[in-house]
Formats: C-alpha cells, structure tokens, sequence
C-alpha cells in the first residue's frame, strides 16, 4: 500500500491512500483519519486498507481524485521516535579521512545513531528555512522506515517483521554548527534542524525483489539545482541493514509504532577509496559534505560550497520500469524571517 497525508489544518494532517502509480488518492476516514492511527492498529486496520487500496488501483472508486502532491505532509507530519543511523560506513569513513582521524574498529560492528528531532518535520515541498548561510547547509538524500510496536531487546535477525512502511528522507545538516556540538561531547541539537520526507510512504511489498535482505536494492537520485548530482544504490554498501539499525535502536527500550528510524547517507564506493562524481563515471553523491571530503582527500582542501539562498534539491526513486514509486522531495532554501507577529 501506499500513503500520504494531505495538509487540512490539523496538525497530524488528512490520512490519504494513493495508488500504485501515485496518479489517484482516496480518504479513508471510515477506517482512519491518520497514519498514526493506522500504525497504532495495523493488524486490525491493514487489511481492511488493503481492500479499498486494490479498488484504487482497479479504477473503482468513484470518489477518487487525482494525487496532488503540492498537498502533502510528510507521511508522518510528527512522529514519537526520529533515530537516524549511519549504516553507510563508507560516508563516515570520508569524514574521518578528510580530517586525517583513523576509523575505530567498532564504526564497523556497532551501528552509529543519533535522536532527532521529530515535532516539526518538513513536508516534502516545504522550503529549507534558514536564517544564515554561514551555518553550512546541507542535504542528505536517506531512506527510512516506520516501526510497529518493538519490543526492546528483538534480535537483529527478527527485527524486520516490524518494518510497516519505507519512506525518502532529506536529512537537512547544518555543518558549520556540527563540529562545536560534537566537542561538547553531548550529540547533535542545532546543528540537525528539521527534516523532510518524501510525499508517498509505502509498505515493503511495493518494492517487490528491490526490498530484500531488509534493504532497499535502488539508485536514490538527487538533482541538485537542477543537475544531476547523485545515483548511489541504497543497498549497496549498506554496512548495518534496517534490521540491524532497528535492534540497535530497541537495545535498551521499547518503541512505539510510528518510530521513524533513517538509514543515513547514502553512499556507494564505487570500486574505488573515495568514489566520484556523476560526471567522471560514477554515481555521485547523497550530500555536499561527501564531495567536500573528497575535494580534501584529493586536493588539500575543499572548493564546493554549501546550498545558498535559492538553492534547490530534488529527490526521487524510481522502479525498473522509471516510475516513482515515493514522489519527489522538492525543496528550495530560503532566508528565514524570524517570528512573525500574530
């Protein structure tokens, strides 16, 4: 199946099932308003979406309309649990690189996890609003997925059962503000403000063979200003999968359903130490932060900057036969006005 939410001035939005081709949408408010309320009953409300998901993509709905996705939400406008991983040693193996840090043994055997910021999530057109460029921001194209209920202490290889939806995430980062939180010893805050996801949240059997292993097997593209800017397999390179990134998260608690947990960056070396860019053979990159460090691996020192005002990003996975299967995350950056008076 396949969800979204639409704006409609509350604050967990309109739940709406979407079809297949992501062509028309249909409210189910005899079943559920929200996504939530579906997480917090699947075994009891899924089935029940099912049926009315396949008369959507039957044609028979006469109350069908065509998707908008200028009208979404993210899939889950708040969430009780945002955790993001860094399944991608590769991504934070170049971090460390281009600072001359050696990578500790356990980066490899114990997942890295950060506790974000879920009250305010961004939906998938929504501008990035910052009030300085100097902070250095920055994209990171991810995939997620939603959790049912976990029982905390669930063994890696049982963690999968719980996985009920997968989305896109634009995991904004401000570097500039990076480096000082992290000498403090005390984790991210201000420098990860809030993130988008992608329009269209759906169930693993919506990926068919892509979705095995409890990874998702295709290229996640970004276009940076409009310019083809990165192409890596998600499920490729993937150190820790979202089994392994689930039970991590459950170690010492439960989670509800409704957690989100993000793979992130996506990054595929390519057969080389650092990979390259889309324009030299290989495909590209998830973040700037990444071409930075290789521009200071190669180089000495970086030249690409980060997004200013104006600046857009465009994310987007397609199946094997090019259709989008979770719509597009379209965002532009634009300058922060402060509160505005009531």
């Amino acid at each position: 199946m396949k969800f979204a939410s639409y704006r409609d001035g509350t604050r967990d939005g309109q739940l709406m099932l979407v079809s297949r081709d992501l062509t028309k949408a249909v409210a189910v408010p005899g079943l559920a308003a929200t996504l939530q309320e579906v997480l917090d009953d699947w075994e009891g409300v899924a089935p029940q979406l099912e049926k009315v998901y396949q008369q959507l993509n039957n044609g028979e709905l006469s109350d069908a309309a065509d998707f908008d996705q200028s009208l979404c939400e993210s899939p889950l406008p708040r969430a009780y649990q945002w955790a993001d991983g860094s399944a991608y040693v590769n991504h934070v193996e170049l971090v460390r690189r281009a600072r001359n840090a050696e990578m500790p043994p356990s980066f490899w055997t114990d997942p890295l996890m950060y506790q974000g910021g879920s009250d305010d999530f961004l939906g998938p057109r929504d501008a990035i609003e910052m009030a300085s460029t100097e902070w250095g921001i920055d994209f990171e194209g991810e995939v997620a997925i939603v959790t049912d209920d976990v029982p905390m202490g669930v063994d890696a290889k049982d963690a999968g059962q719980y996985i009920r939806l997968l989305m896109l995430v634009n995991d904004v980062s401000l570097r500039g503000l990076i480096p000082n939180e992290l000498g403090k010893g005390f984790g991210f805050f201000q420098s990860k403000p809030s993130s988008a996801f992608s329009p269209v949240a759906v169930t693993p059997d919506e990926l068919g063979d892509s979705w095995r292993d409890n990874k998702v097997h295709l290229p996640l593209l970004s276009v940076y200003n409009g310019e083809e800017f990165g192409k890596p397999n998600a499920g490729q390179d993937m150190t820790f999968d979202f089994g392994q990134l689930v039970a991590h998260a459950a170690k010492t608690r439960h989670l509800s359903a409704g957690a989100i947990i993000g793979s992130g960056t996506v990054s595929n070396k390519q057969g080389t130490d650092h990979g390259s860019a889309i324009s030299e053979g290989g495909v590209g990159y998830s973040c700037i932060a990444e071409v930075r460090m290789i521009e200071t691996i190669r180089d000495g020192k970086p030249k690409t900057g980060f997004m200013q005002f104006g600046d857009t990003i465009r994310m987007e996975m397609k199946d094997a036969d090019g259709k989008s299967i979770f719509g597009t995350i379209d965002q532009a950056v634009v300058q922060y006005q402060g509160p505005q008076a009531d």
